[in-house]
Parts: C-alpha cells; structure tokens; sequence
C-alpha cells in the first residue's frame, strides 16, 4: 500500500479541509478523470481498491495515474482506555482531498471503457466523484 519511506513527524494534527483544491484540478495526463466533489480523507487502502477495480476493468489497456499519495498519517487510540496517555499510535495514513481534486486519470483507451473503469472506482471511495474528460473540464465544482 501507498504510505510515506519517511516522514520529519510521526504524528500529525487533523488540520482544515476548508476551499476547494487550487492545484491538481485539472486532467493533465490522461483523457479522462476522476474529481472529487466534496472534501475528505481518502485511506490508502481505498486508493489502492479503486486502483484495482480500473486495472481490472481497463484489462491491460492504456495507462493509469494515480495524482494523490496518502502522506497524512491517521491516529488512533485503543478502545477502552483512559484518558490522558498521550496522543495513539498511527493506524494508517490518508491522503486529504478537496473538492475539484482530480484523484485518478485514464487514458489511451476507448471513451465508454475509460468512463466505465472510473465508474468502478467511485465505488471504493468514501467521498462523492464525478468523471471528466479532459474537453469538457469546466473550472468550478458542482455544489
């Protein structure tokens, strides 16, 4: 799975999702995109399961980028403990997404098998997407 080699701090607040994505909402290398209509934390393991579905429904055609990298680690304490401790251990590490963020590109296959791939990839995300192509980007976000 997608996770940092290293990072300066183990241990990160949650920070603020305000706004919508300023960079990386555009399609840049493929055809089509897969863009995030709300904001959220995307896991590793939801990245590597929409990955997996794409793969699986492009069978071996065209060319796949992934344009988010999970470098956010997630905390979690123990059930059933005490207050106070200290802050919990890093359980897995999300990637924090804006709305209009492009998550996934495809290209270099047909447009129905491109779309439909993308379609199979929303199903494994914990936020609400939509498919893009790159002709019909438009610079604002669905509200």
């Amino acid at each position: 799975m997608l996770m940092p080699k290293r990072v300066k701090w183990r241990k990160q607040q949650r920070g603020q999702m305000k706004g919508k994505a300023t960079r990386g909402a555009e399609i840049n290398f493929g055809d089509y995109g897969l863009q995030a209509l709300e904001p959220g934390w995307v896991s590793a393991r939801q990245i590597e399961a929409a990955r997996r579905a794409i793969v699986r429904y492009m069978r071996r055609r065209g060319k796949i980028w992934i344009r988010i990298f999970p470098d956010h680690p997630y905390t979690h304490r123990p059930p059933e403990t005490r207050m106070g401790k200290g802050k919990g251990g890093v359980e897995y590490w999300v990637a924090v997404v804006k709305p209009g963020r492009i998550m996934f590109e495809v290209g270099g296959l047909p447009g129905t098998i491109a779309k439909e791939a993308l379609e199979q990839a929303t199903y494994k995300l914990s936020i609400k997407t939509r498919v893009l192509a790159r002709d019909d980007m438009v610079g604002d976000v669905q509200e």
